[in-house]
């Protein structure tokens, strides 16, 4: 364990250290913690509950997200008179290096006094470090089901590399999934996984607001 003042932070360091909190697993626990591979990290990333599994899943999803790191650090600091002390869920950091610090909870208790004075404070201390400050309560539902179902097809060994690069080659602007497995029907299963492993990298886009199918059209990312 490391201590310092905020503003003396790395965030390189903060990514390559431990998460601040172990959890444990035992019977009727109230949330459901567990380890979630992340392709963006090319290594397991904890979480505390399923709805901090969500924000990990579209944090990995998306393109502009390099780094993630999961209870990053354990913050503590003056507010009114008492101290306060804070551990944030995750941290991102995106393509321009720009820092974004994220408090997931329920959207029902952000109308607690004392959580929303703790999160109060938490985006002041964060801002004034230069960090964005995030607090996350949910997406749609399509969306995550779309994003959920496509974290299937985000690793890189279990498509072929080959077909992938057909796909990439094929698609010069846009085709939908199932013009895509007509141009091979003999490798339809192959070129569908491909083809939605490369929506997962970003090298596709695809209106994830309704549910993925056939019709999908998968738009070249310039």
């Amino acid at each position: 364990m490391h201590e310092t003042e905020l503003a003396m932070v790395r965030t390189a360091d903060v990514v390559a250290g431990k998460p601040w909190r172990v959890f444990r697993w035992h019977r009727d626990q109230a949330h459901y913690s567990g380890w979630y591979w992340s392709a963006t990290m090319g290594r397991h990333v904890v979480y505390e509950s399923r709805l901090e599994l969500a924000r990990l899943l579209l944090a990995d999803f998306d393109p502009r997200v390099r780094s993630i790191a999961a209870q990053p650090f354990h913050v503590t600091g003056p507010s009114a008179g008492r101290i306060r002390r804070h551990v944030p869920d995750f941290l991102l950091v995106d393509q321009d290096g720009l820092v974004t610090v994220v408090n997931v909870k329920p959207a029902e208790r952000l109308a607690d006094a004392k959580v929303s004075a703790s999160l109060g404070w938490a985006g002041t201390v964060f801002t004034e470090r230069g960090w964005q400050h995030e607090i996350w309560s949910g997406a749609p539902a399509v969306v995550l089901a779309n994003v959920r179902f496509l974290a299937a097809y985000r690793y890189r060994s279990r498509v072929d590399a080959d077909v992938v690069a057909q796909i990439q080659d094929a698609v010069a602007c846009s085709a939908s999934i199932g013009e895509l497995g007509s141009l091979w029907p003999q490798r339809s299963g192959e070129i569908r996984a491909a083809a939605l492993h490369l929506l997962w990298r970003g090298v596709f886009s695809a209106e994830l607001s309704v549910p993925l199918s056939s019709a999908t059209m998968l738009e070249r990312v310039a």
